[in-house]
């Protein structure tokens, strides 16, 4: 029998406003990790955990400053975890703490490794983007060359292209709040939530800070567009200069329907049979399959080809499975993945999104898994599938069964 990849456990953080006056700040991203990592410990029930770990994989967008300099291996020791083997920091964008389940999954899958701990970290209100470099932020020869774009103009270049309205966008946000403020207050996301606490170990942050239960229509269409001052830099010229056939770029997105800013940490505990066996647990799912797409670096539209091509490796139909995540960056691109795959709203994100919820970069995909996998367990369902869509084309996706 081929080895599969199982997980056992996952967990995540609050997800914490980043912006001023931001809920984590406080805490330093080593210290909100290693509460993540004791906590799994805890509720694994093995002292010996440590012991039993090939390796801890973090996702992470943005790896420089605090939350930088393999900050995977420095928390193992922050925690007192020196026997734990390996440490190993991963970037692909907002999708690192997914491919770091996945690249968890593919070595336990390949024999090499038995139990492997991933998932991502992003303290966004000590470490924002910006601090990132790298030729396709700071090169204008590599921007121009590989046709990038900044994700906001790509959104809006989505909106125009597939003719969303403004109002599409609004109400889609709306949405997203009223499922993430109704899944908040159900106690929907207890399972996977662990207190994040400050050094005395008094609790700073309980449960999801962002989700707004007195948003209107009528106060987001009163927003102004976020991203119209950077189209006018050149970026709508080169999107315009790439696909010919568009005549202009309607700037609809806002901070409204866009996904705020955030701070948070997920991990999820992934091993094969023997690991289950000899840490006394039961597996809570398996990955079934995982895929990565890259479209024109202009676009932000490669999810469905991801997910495309995860249903084929696992043999599934889009009608197989039963509920979907999808990482709401902006309204538009979700708009269109569900219009695409022709997904109902009650199988689609069904306790909200990032544009409620906020999004840590290099922790939301674990934090999806989280939410998916305990939604699926409260409903007695069994296939989910989680999709992000990234910076300069990429997406990946990724297919759990539940167990």
């Amino acid at each position: 029998m081929p080895t599969e990849a199982f997980i056992y456990d996952a967990l995540r953080s609050p997800r914490g406003r980043a912006a001023y006056p931001a809920d984590l700040y406080e805490v330093k991203p080593i210290e909100i990790l290693s509460q993540c990592l004791t906590a799994l410990q805890r509720r694994c029930g093995r002292e010996d955990l440590p012991t039993e770990i090939d390796d801890l994989v973090i996702g992470c967008n943005t790896p420089a400053g605090d939350q930088g300099y393999n900050i995977a291996r420095a928390a193992l020791l922050y925690a007192g975890w020196g026997r734990a083997r390996g440490g190993l920091q991963i970037n692909r964008f907002n999708t690192s703490g997914l491919e770091a389940i996945n690249l968890a999954a593919a070595r336990i899958t390949a024999g090499y490794g038995e139990t492997i701990i991933a998932g991502g970290l992003e303290v966004m209100s000590r470490v924002p983007t910006y601090l990132n470099s790298g030729p396709m932020m700071n090169d204008p020869a590599t921007v121009i060359n590989s046709h990038y774009i900044p994700q906001g103009v790509a959104a809006d270049l989505v909106a125009s292209t597939h003719g969303i309205r403004g109002e599409d966008l609004d109400a889609y946000a709306l949405r997203s709040h009223a499922k993430a403020v109704a899944a908040r207050d159900a106690g929907y996301f207890s399972p996977s939530m662990e207190i994040i606490t400050d050094q005395n170990g008094l609790p700073i942050l309980t449960e999801d800070s962002l989700p707004n239960a007195d948003l209107t229509a009528e106060l987001l269409a009163q927003l102004e567009p976020r991203f119209a001052e950077m189209g006018l830099a050149g970026f709508d010229e080169m999107a315009l200069h790439r696909f010919p056939l568009v005549d202009h770029v309607d700037h609809l997105h806002t901070n409204g329907n866009t996904s705020p800013a955030a701070d948070g940490c997920a991990l999820c505990l992934l091993g094969n049979r023997a690991a289950g066996e000899k840490l006394g647990l039961n597996p809570r799912a398996r990955i079934r399959a995982v895929a990565m797409s890259a479209v024109d670096a202009t676009l932000l539209t490669g999810g469905v080809n991801a997910s495309d091509l995860a249903l084929k490796q696992a043999g599934l139909s889009k009608r197989d499975i039963d509920l979907w995540e999808f990482n709401e960056s902006f309204a538009a691109p979700s708009i269109r993945f569900q219009q695409r795959l022709d997904i109902d709203d009650d199988r689609l994100n069904v306790l909200g999104g990032s544009i409620a919820l906020g999004e840590p970069l290099g922790a939301v995909g674990g934090m999806m898994l989280c939410q998916i996998l305990d939604e699926l367990e409260r409903r007695d369902l069994s296939l989910g599938s989680l999709t992000i869509d990234a910076g300069a084309g990429l997406a990946v996706c990724t297919i759990i069964e539940r167990l």
